[in-house]
């Protein structure tokens, strides 16, 4: 009896021990980083494709709890920045050059799952992206440009590895992917969060 109840005792201890041990509670953060969109045939108007395939300089910001160390939620904003490509098509009238921009932002909600390793640690997120796309086309034949605007969402999903200092500084590279169905946009990102 005597026994059974220090083991249960134990186990209590144990569990608070463990309990209070887990890191929880609010962080945000910001990252910089670049962005690529790759898309097989992009179609232009009738009779006008070609293999886009462009980059640009990302900005992120970011807010999560974390309920403990090892998972927590987050919600970024992600501005992947203006991409642009341009492509000289021969008309049979003679060249033409187009130039496409095309910025893609939104808000993209995460499951984060953590394995610390001491003072590093590494992660991986799964989760959905909310986004906007413009689109500017422009020729230097007619010298005019066409816009357009679409809004689509797409799952998401990302590995990183860290470091924090100080116990609330966390430092981490990241690499992420939209799952686009007809296009491939995939980040590298430095980013920075506070956890308070």
């Amino acid at each position: 009896m005597r026994l059974t109840i220090a083991l249960i005792a134990a186990l209590g201890l144990l569990s608070s021990a463990a309990f209070a041990g887990e890191e929880s509670g609010f962080y945000a953060g910001a990252g910089v980083g670049q962005a690529n969109l790759s898309v097989d045939g992009f179609d232009i108007t009738d009779g006008l494709d070609y293999d886009f395939d462009a980059d640009d300089t990302a900005f992120k910001v970011f807010g999560g709890w974390r309920f403990n160390k090892y998972i927590s939620v987050e919600l970024d904003y992600l501005d992947l920045g203006t991409m642009s490509d341009s492509e000289t098509f021969d008309t049979g009238e003679g060249l033409v050059d187009v130039d496409t921009d095309i910025d893609v932002s939104g808000f993209a909600p995460y499951v984060v799952g953590t394995l610390p390793l001491g003072i590093f640690e590494l992660s991986a997120k799964l989760g959905y992206v909310f986004y906007d796309v413009d689109f500017k086309v422009s020729s230097d034949a007619t010298g005019e440009s066409i816009s357009e605007s679409d809004s689509d969402e797409d799952l998401a999903y990302g590995v990183g590895a860290g470091m924090t200092f100080f116990d609330h500084l966390n430092v981490m590279l990241e690499y992420e992917v939209i799952d686009v169905t007809d296009a491939d946009i995939d980040a590298f990102w430095l980013t920075g969060a506070w956890r308070f």
